[in-house]
């Protein structure tokens, strides 16, 4: 596949891993390579940016210093510290792998790659990323950012959309990885995706290995990667309210074990294709509890999801009778204990937009 000569092979390496020791971005997992960081790092910075990820990987480790103390934390505790990054499967995930790895190797990450993968919510890149940050072992790590690089690089006309791509750029940046210090050579291709080799303005002139880019050579650059279009994602519309009992306390519920947003807490909610007509008593024969609902909606929260659009509309209602039982996953919180319950962004942009709104504050 590579149209590079074996002297590029050689020299490519070399100039990109010296370029980073230089200017290379500095970040708090960076600052040793245990394993147990490299990993967190990696699976917080999936589909999310590296400023977002900071605070959160910082306040993380405060909590969890050590695998053993992460493995034995209670659910709700990690999906609190993970609030806002959103993908919860991630952490939950993590958590499951790093018990196994805790039980059966005394909390010490495997060094063999196939042992690797087999745990949990561990793919190829972050196998390939774990290994040679912290092992120093010359495994590809491919993610955007290398598939950006490297059809650049190359030329590779490969659909990175396609599963089977992958395998492609394996196998490339396997003949050009540094043998010597995999680990600064896959930080080298990151850091070059994220600040040189961006999407739409590279900037070539700053690029380290510019002698070695076919497409910067034939001014072709923007043509890469290869990527068909995504699938639209689907628009959903729900309401929601926040709902509060005598003693002022707030109802909440808590999502299924499974799906979307698994075991985290909302505000009591009703789903639609459409708008709904009458949101109140909509919300009421929805919700078939005792509660009043204002008609008057304080306003919409829109969140989007990788596959998914909501539309919140968030209304207010108060219970108007203790006479009755709530059902398993529903209960009444107090403001303060809220605070330490795991919601989803979107809820989170509701209770702002209700604070906003009592506080007489709201944007007309």
């Amino acid at each position: 596949m590579s149209n590079w000569s074996e002297q590029e092979k050689q020299q490519f390496p070399d100039n990109l891993v010296t370029w980073y020791e230089d200017e290379k971005r500095e970040l708090p997992w960076r600052e040793n390579r245990d394993p147990y960081r490299v990993w967190v790092s990696e699976i917080m910075l999936q589909q999310t940016q590296v400023d977002t990820v900071i605070p959160y990987f910082e306040r993380f480790m405060t909590l969890f210093p050590t695998m053993h103390i992460f493995a034995e934390a209670p659910e709700e505790l990690i999906l609190k510290a993970w609030e806002g990054l959103g993908y919860y499967s991630r952490v939950r995930n993590l958590q499951t792998a790093m018990k196994e790895v805790v039980e059966l190797y005394d909390g010490i990450v495997p060094t063999d790659k196939e042992t690797v993968l087999a745990l949990k919510g561990v793919g190829p890149y972050t196998a390939g990323a774990i290994l040679s940050i912290a092992y120093n072992q010359p495994e590809p790590a491919v993610d955007g950012n290398v598939y950006r690089v490297y059809s650049r690089l190359m030329e590779i006309e490969d659909d990175i959309a396609k599963a089977k791509t992958r395998k492609v750029f394996e196998k490339v940046v396997a003949e050009t990885i540094s043998q010597t210090n995999p680990g600064a050579f896959n930080q080298a291709l990151m850091d070059l995706g994220a600040t040189i080799c961006t999407p739409k303005n590279p900037k070539c002139a700053a690029c380290p290995v510019a002698q070695y880019c076919r497409s910067h050579a034939s001014g072709t650059m923007l043509n890469f990667p290869v990527k068909t279009k995504k699938i639209k994602t689907k628009q959903r519309y729900l309401v929601t309210a926040i709902i509060q009992n005598n003693a002022g306390e707030i109802l909440v519920q808590q999502r299924p074990e499974t799906g979307l947003l698994a075991n985290m807490w909302m505000f009591p909610s009703i789903e639609a294709d459409k708008p709904f007509a009458d949101l109140a008593t909509s919300f009421k024969i929805g919700l078939d509890l005792p509660v009043y609902v204002n008609q008057e909606s304080l306003g919409q929260v829109k969140h989007v999801f990788s596959h998914l659009k909501w539309e919140v509309e968030t209304l207010t209602g108060i219970i108007t009778t203790d006479e009755f039982k709530l059902p398993e996953n529903y209960r009444f919180v107090s403001i303060t204990a809220m605070k330490h319950l795991p919601f989803p962004v979107p809820y989170q942009k509701v209770w702002q937009l209700y604070l906003k709104t009592r506080s007489g504050m709201r944007d007309e």
